[in-house]
């Protein structure tokens, strides 16, 4: 039995916008955690400034103390609060991309616990586009931790279902915002020396980061002396977002070589949901069937909505047929290849 029995608050029309973000933020004020809409995925929120509030994120999402947490804000005299400097690279790449799925790592300023940064000098921080948290932020008057809103290395909630279905009873309230229009998490970018470097893909890539931040280079975890270093941005661990069912990505050109794909798996057709989205395989005798858009930012959107669906199936194994290998899915490939990361291949 859990500790709450969690409420949902929706948001639809000015009077519950406005009932539900009064009582958030007199719950943030307590130094309780709430779970929020983002435009990226749903966020478990509470005051980034509070050790207290910020390890009750850690024990309801069953969170390593050693993944750290980004900060959320609203409105640039926040942002300074959270930060020893404010560098010219960082207002460069803002103003290019916030409010927005866009991370930045800075060093931190002396308001910013150790609780928050895995006990790293250094602070991720978002200010996000969505207007509910955005204004429970305003609201606050302080900033907010919030990782997605799940059980740790699960798959992200976009939905407010979603997290009722990992967190029920362990959250005292879920925010309902609707479903989160990005659909994965932030790109994080490392500001801390030169080159910037990407610590996590996202929606944003690459190519456009480097319009704002020239020079910009791809980077791993560790500190590229070969040992690993304190992790400085979330998302850098080998598994996460992971569906309970085993998945695996695989390519296909045609009917023959999805069928290749399903007998390659060793697992009858009731045990295996599917994940498509150019050829579109019979449905008939599989545990459930997900037909994604070709687009890219329309694919994340969907992603991990279609993978929870997956999991409810019931199924052994959710089968993905591999996106395609350009820039603007690089932040899709990056969740598929950590949910996927037990031995499963890539082909």
């Amino acid at each position: 039995m859990g500790q709450f029995t969690t409420e949902v608050l929706a948001t639809e029309t000015k009077v519950s916008f406005d009932h539900a973000v009064q009582t958030v933020a007199k719950i943030l004020r307590r130094d309780e955690v709430v779970a929020l809409p983002t435009e990226t995925v749903y966020g478990l929120a509470g005051n980034a400034f509070q050790p207290e509030a910020i390890r009750k994120i850690y024990a309801a999402k069953e969170r390593p103390q050693t993944n750290p947490l980004i900060v959320h804000v609203a409105g640039w005299a926040m942002v300074e609060r959270c930060v020893r400097e404010w560098t010219e690279s960082a207002a460069q790449l803002t103003r290019a991309f916030w409010p927005g799925p866009l991370t930045v790592v800075l060093q931190r300023s002396d308001l910013i616990p150790d609780e928050i940064t895995a006990g790293g000098d250094t602070v991720a921080i978002r200010w996000p586009s969505h207007p509910v948290m955005q204004a429970v932020i305003e609201e606050c008057g302080f900033p907010l931790a919030a990782p997605s809103a799940n059980r740790s290395n699960e798959l992200s909630p976009t939905q407010a279902q979603h997290v009722l279905s990992q967190l029920s009873g362990a959250i005292p309230l879920v925010v309902d915002g609707g479903h989160c229009v990005v659909g994965i998490e932030s790109t994080v970018v490392d500001l801390v020396g030169r080159p910037a470097r990407v610590l996590r893909p996202g929606m944003i890539h690459t190519n456009a980061l480097s319009v704002a931040t020239p020079g910009i280079e791809w980077a791993g975890s560790d500190d590229g002396s070969g040992r690993r270093s304190i992790l400085r941005s979330p998302g850098m661990t080998a598994r996460h977002y992971s569906p309970k069912a085993r998945l695996v990505v695989e390519r296909w050109e045609d009917r023959m070589g999805f069928d290749d794909a399903v007998r390659r798996l060793g697992k009858p057709r009731s045990a295996i949901s599917v994940i498509a989205y150019n050829v579109i395989p019979e449905v008939y005798g599989f545990c459930w069937v997900s037909l994604v858009p070709h687009n890219s930012e329309a694919y994340a959107r969907a992603l991990f909505s279609e993978l929870h669906l997956c999991d409810a199936s019931g199924c052994e194994v959710i089968l993905v047929e591999a996106p395609p290998c350009e820039v603007e899915w690089v932040g899709i490939w990056d969740r598929l290849r950590r949910a996927a990361v037990e031995g499963w291949d890539f082909r």
